[in-house]
């Protein structure tokens, strides 16, 4: 039996980012730490593509100034 292939990460914009170019989210746990984690399913090895297009994306951008914006928000 063929195991599916997949690419885990803890980065949710990532995750969504992914899942939003069409990968299937397989899992996504929460950790005894308290830290999520999502497993996509990556059959044809394109993982590591979608995520340097994505860092070189607007999406990318995006997320960073919202992060920053929470850390004003709430600091």
């Amino acid at each position: 039996m063929n195991e599916v292939k997949t690419f885990k990460t803890s980065d949710l914009a990532l995750a969504a980012y992914m899942i939003t170019k069409g990968m299937s989210l397989v899992k996504a746990k929460r950790l005894d730490s308290g830290k999520y984690y999502f497993e996509i399913e990556d059959p044809n090895s394109q993982a590591d593509a979608i995520k340097l297009e994505f860092i070189n994306s607007e999406y990318y951008r995006f997320d960073n100034n919202l992060k920053m914006l929470k850390k004003m928000m709430y600091s």
